[in-house]
This record gives C-alpha cells, sequence and structure tokens, in this order.
C-alpha cells in the first residue's frame, strides 16, 4: 500500500476544497458514455469522471481514485466495482468525518 499520497475521502460538495489533489469516493453509475461517466455521488450530486476507462461491466457503485480536476469532475487514476448495494448515507458520513473532526487521522 502506497502511504506517500494518500486519497481524501470526499463526497461532491467536499470536492471543490481538494481540485488539483487525489480523491476517493464512491458514486453511483447513472449512465457511462464514451469514456465519461456520470454518477451520482454520495451527497445526491452529479460528478463526472473521466480519465482511465472503467472495469467492464461496471456495477452500480464504483469507487473512483484520482485527481480533482474541478468542482464536480475527477480524472480517475483507479476504478473498483462495489456492487449494486451500498449505504451511501454511511459513506456520505464518513467523507464529512474524514474531512472535520477526524481529518488528522486520514491525511
Amino acid at each position: 500500500m502506497d502511504t506517500s499520497s494518500p486519497a481524501v475521502f470526499v463526497n461532491a460538495e467536499l470536492l471543490r476544497m481538494y481540485i488539483g489533489r487525489k480523491v476517493r469516493t464512491v458514486v453511483q453509475i447513472v449512465r457511462s458514455d464514451g469514456g465519461v461517466v456520470i454518477g451520482r455521488s454520495a451527497d445526491e450530486q452529479q460528478l463526472v469522471i473521466k480519465g482511465s476507462p472503467p472495469p467492464l461491466p461496471l456495477t452500480t457503485f464504483v469507487e473512483v481514485i484520482g485527481i480533482a480536476d474541478g468542482n464536480q469532475s475527477i480524472h480517475a487514476e483507479i476504478w473498483n466495482n462495489f456492487g449494486d448495494i451500498f449505504d451511501t448515507s454511511s459513506f456520505n458520513r464518513l467523507c464529512e468525518l474524514a474531512n472535520g473532526e477526524f481529518k488528522s487521522l486520514f491525511l
């Protein structure tokens, strides 16, 4: 495991704080079109994911690790299928905690 450049847990709201940095999130796939994936973040906002091609077939939920390159977009480096059932509410809470009172544990 490479710990030299950790990826920050984010939802769409937190993404804008990390433009140009490595981030990690889970999205629900809305659609996939020509190398661009549109997903719904854990806080119910739309994210655009570009970059390395996703694994096929895609499951309903995927983890994306990459560089935040805009307020609502990520340039993906790593994709992981997370299955068809995922607790977005708990993941959203994890993002809030990882960027709040427990930030020092995640960076």
